[in-house]
């Protein structure tokens, strides 16, 4: 309406944190990570920042949020995936069983399973909160590097992949992979978003957008 701007620094002493990635969690708190080693969150009603330190230092990278109120990040450097309690503000820190995998972004679907691109392994995993347990994938191709992750309305998980310069569809139910190979060389798209019937991708090598529209 007034089309002015709030800013909302980090607390006094906060040193640099290298803010990466956001998300609202169900209650309407913005949670949001530092590849420092930190990771926050702000009340927008409050306007407080508040900002604490990440279990295993350094990588706090990709956020997302489930539909039962979680809420999930992705530490690179960690390759882990933590939990934040809300509550307490704590992190409890969920290990994929590729070790060093390079755990980048992370993405919610419909179940609440958390789907994570595991950027040094060449791998998709997932995560099911239900049950505690773990599922990994490898992309097709030579020497795959997925990037952002993204889930649509249909549960479909789609992913970047670096090395193969193509966005890649996995079907949770056939545990298959579909890649379509982006037009202009090293794309380099770092997030996925979409809307029903379609996805969308920032290319951060040749700074245009790509968009995939599917049949309905």
């Amino acid at each position: 309406m007034t089309e002015a701007v709030t800013t909302f620094p980090l607390p006094q002493g906060s040193g640099y944190a290298n803010l990466n990635t956001a998300v609202f969690d169900a209650s309407g708190v913005l949670w949001f990570t530092g590849q420092s080693g930190v990771y926050g969150r702000l009340d927008p009603e409050e306007g407080r920042v508040e900002v604490f330190d990440a279990p295993q230092g350094r990588g706090p990278y990709g956020i997302a949020a489930t539909p039962e109120g979680g809420v999930y990040y992705a530490s690179l450097a960690g390759s882990y995936l933590g939990r934040i309690d809300p509550e307490t503000r704590s992190v409890a820190v969920l290990e994929p069983p590729t070790s060093g995998q390079g755990a980048r972004r992370v993405w919610s679907d419909s179940q609440g399973r958390l789907w994570v691109s595991e950027w040094d392994a060449g791998q998709l995993a997932m995560y099911d909160p239900a049950g505690g347990t773990w599922r990994e994938w490898r992309l097709p191709g030579d020497g795959p590097s997925p990037y952002a992750v993204y889930v649509d309305e249909q549960d479909q998980v789609w992913l970047s992949d670096f090395g193969s310069n193509a966005l890649v569809r996995f079907d949770p139910l056939s545990e298959t992979f579909e890649v379509f190979s982006l037009p202009s060389a090293g794309a380099a798209v770092r997030q996925l978003l979409g809307r029903p019937g379609e996805v969308w991708g920032a290319e951060s090598g040749t700074d245009k957008l790509v968009a995939i529209r599917l049949p309905q």
